[in-house]
């Protein structure tokens, strides 16, 4: 970066130090105990605070690596500065560790923008990593001890790693990042299918330029095309040795984790009466409906609907087959997840409430916005190549459809990697983006701070989140 870039980005990350410590101060206030899923974290960090590393509660879902790293920091911390008591590992603590790594993602999405937007501006690509860091979802889990913040660093640690092509880093922050939350394997995934990706495409431009012929336009025809190149390129053993050198870090880190799911008999450690794989489908559009929702600004506008209503009036057959399609999907294949029907702390209960609820024919009714939003979705990454494309739809499938329950915080990633991969907008529309961002952040944390309420059979004061 540039001398007055430094000058920015050091402006930007004291900033936002200071706004989340003013923010962590009043949640810690105002919630002292453990909330929600941090009855689960809380103690069982403390338990490898007290050098308990044999006791682990069965109801937690998620690899230990969240509270090993907060250890890690926290006793070294405690030497150093004399702490002792109820201050080394408290709630208060231990929710610190969180604000770290939301530090450690602005920077994050600040080196990621850099590395794939070199001619943007100075000043977009700063208002753009500060968009990303208030990205309500995520920012929301800052100030609580969960493993989102923690998870979507090393994922994204990860992934500058593979930009950079070093790929043996990549591999073992890789592995942090599955001993924070399993589903992070797709993520590592993904970053080998980047490099797999590149070569792929490398070779088909070369077979096109020998006999020179032109890439068609993004559509299904180049769909096709692409997917009987890849074929024909895997056929060759020549060519999977090639990949699989390229690869091998990630292939090592995987195979590891086909081993750890054969011996633990599946991808949950702990409970897993409520975490059962399912074949979700609508997930993927509640995904695609939650990405227009917060790209709005962005993305949307009334020269993009009037592009969408063009396409489809020149491809009727196409948009049809694929409304039949989301209507068979969402018929045969929709599941309600009791937590989501129970626990009315969560804003999707309201949505599922408000919304799925009001009659059994809505969730069919929203086909034609989810058929817009994935075309939203589809038309934001048309700087990308067709291969890259074919292996992120592949990734946001295992991402989004196995998931029976609606949790937002199961979007939080492939939204960033979605948004990364975008081209930069105007500054106009940054500023709006941003604009939405902290506005509906002061409302979650409003909501969160001011207006609890009591269940009946339970004198515990409860909050609205996430």
């Amino acid at each position: 970066m540039d001398k007055l870039e430094g000058y920015y980005f050091s402006a930007l990350f004291s900033g936002c130090f200071l706004l989340s410590s003013v923010l962590f101060s009043k949640v810690t206030r105002e919630q002292r105990d453990p909330y929600m899923d941090e009855i689960f974290h809380i103690p069982q960090a403390q338990q490898y605070c007290q050098g308990r590393f044999n006791q682990w509660d069965p109801m937690i879902t998620t690899l230990p690596g969240l509270y090993l790293t907060s250890v890690g920091i926290v006793k070294p911390a405690a030497w150093l500065f004399g702490w002792s008591g109820s201050v080394v590992c408290s709630s208060g603590m231990l929710r610190f560790i969180n604000l770290l790594f939301s530090l450690g993602n602005l920077y994050m999405f600040y080196l990621i923008l850099c590395r794939m937007h070199t001619k943007v501006s100075a000043l977009r690509r700063i208002l753009c990593t500060l968009t990303l860091y208030l990205f309500p979802t995520l920012f929301f889990f800052t100030f609580l001890y969960y493993t989102d913040p923690g998870s979507t660093f090393f994922v994204l640690f990860t992934y500058i790693m593979c930009l950079y092509g070093n790929h043996k880093s990549a591999s073992l922050l890789g592995f942090c990042a599955l001993c924070f939350r399993q589903t992070n394997i797709i993520w590592i995934v993904f970053c080998a299918g980047n490099i797999v990706a590149e070569k792929v495409m490398e070779a088909w431009r070369t077979q096109l330029k020998k006999n020179d012929e032109k890439p068609s336009k993004k559509s299904s025809l180049e769909v096709v095309e692409a997917l009987k190149f890849l074929l024909r390129y895997l056929l060759s053993p020549q060519n999977v040795l090639t990949l699989a050198i390229l690869t091998w870090p990630y292939l090592l880190l995987v195979l590891c984790f086909l081993g750890f799911m054969v011996v633990n008999g599946g991808i949950v450690v702990g409970d897993r009466s409520n975490h059962e794989a399912c074949f979700h489908f609508p997930q993927l559009f509640y995904f695609f409906a939650f990405t227009l929702v917060f790209s709005f600004p962005v993305f949307t506008s009334f020269q993009k609907i009037t592009e969408f209503v063009r396409s489809v009036w020149r491809r009727p057959l196409l948009y049809g087959s694929l409304a039949c399609i989301f209507v068979f999907l969402i018929w045969k294949f929709t599941y309600v997840h009791q937590y989501l029907l129970a626990d009315n702390r969560h804003f999707p209960f309201y949505v599922w409430k408000n919304i799925f609820q009001r009659h059994e024919l809505v969730k069919y009714a929203l086909v034609p916005g989810y058929l817009f939003a994935a075309w939203s979705f589809l038309d934001a990454l048309k700087n990308k190549s067709t291969l890259w494309l074919l292996m992120f739809f592949a990734c946001l499938l295992f991402a989004t459809v196995p998931q029976k329950l609606m949790e937002f915080r199961y979007y939080i990633l492939p939204y960033l990697i979605f948004r990364l991969n975008t081209s930069i907008p105007s500054t106009r529309k940054l500023l709006l983006e941003l604009a939405l961002y902290v506005t509906v952040n002061i409302v979650t944390f409003y909501l969160f701070l001011n207006k609890t309420f009591h269940w009946p059979d339970s004198e515990e004061t409860q909050r609205f989140m996430w």
